[in-house]
């Protein structure tokens, strides 16, 4: 079984000064297709710093990250950024839409830079925001919406370019229990639809919904460990 994330010996250092500081500490780890995997780890254990690297937002001090085939690890940044286009979806605690652009417009966004028509770029937006429940808001701006509009919203943006890996970053952190049910619920149905779906969270019933959950401490996986019964939604009355 081919790994869509395959990660070997990766660490990653900043220097302050003539310091290093070392976040991670030789990371190990194969995610495979139609993965449904949780990230989790306390504050200042490299979570947010392995998410980057794994992102493409940023490169790893050593090791080697493989990408659908592809060594990502030693890329220049104009690449990178084509490779993110292409295989991730990002979604974001903050939402991060322009607040001028409607629904759709922001959806759409990420299209404009592959040369795709605007009929086109129109159809597959509004495909996108079928998927999410969000038609009936396609020409709203951003502060029009509810604060699930927007993640709604900003799911359907990573959904645009069909990407192979959805990468979810606290998606539920600013939202309320209930609205914060109906966005697993939509993660739930991408990755049934084939997705590799992986959440970075430090919420511990938001991680149950993943069917595998990684841990780490100081800059190491301190645990990988199946989930035996993952959460499945069930709205609240």
């Amino acid at each position: 079984m081919n790994s869509v994330i395959h990660l070997e010996g990766i660490r990653k250092s900043y220097f302050l000064g003539k310091i290093e500081l070392e976040v991670l500490k030789g990371i190990d780890l194969d995610i495979f297709k139609n993965e449904y995997v949780a990230l989790m780890g306390p504050s200042g254990s490299g979570k947010s710093t392995l998410m980057n690297i794994l992102g493409c937002l940023d490169s790893p001090t050593g090791g080697r990250y493989i990408l659908n085939g592809k060594d990502v690890s030693r890329m220049p940044d104009n690449d990178l950024a084509q490779v993110r286009n292409q295989e991730i979806g990002f979604v974001f605690q903050q939402f991060n839409l322009l607040p001028r652009l409607t629904a759709l417009e922001n959806v759409a966004l990420p299209l404009i830079y592959s040369g795709i028509s605007k009929k086109d770029r129109t159809e597959r937006a509004n495909a996108v925001l079928e998927k999410v429940k969000l038609t009936d808001r396609a020409h709203h701006k951003p502060n029009e919406l509810s604060g699930g509009q927007c993640q709604r919203v900003a799911i359907a943006r990573a959904l645009i370019n069909n990407p192979s890996i959805i990468l979810a970053d606290e998606p539920t952190g600013n939202l309320d229990t209930k609205t914060s049910y109906e966005i697993m619920d939509i993660l739930g149905k991408i990755h049934a639809d084939g997705n590799t779906v992986i959440l970075v969270t430090h919420e511990e019933d938001i991680s149950q919904y993943a069917h595998r959950v990684i841990r780490l401490r100081d800059g190491i996986i301190e645990s990988d460990k199946q989930n035996a019964n993952p959460a499945t939604v069930i709205q609240p009355a």
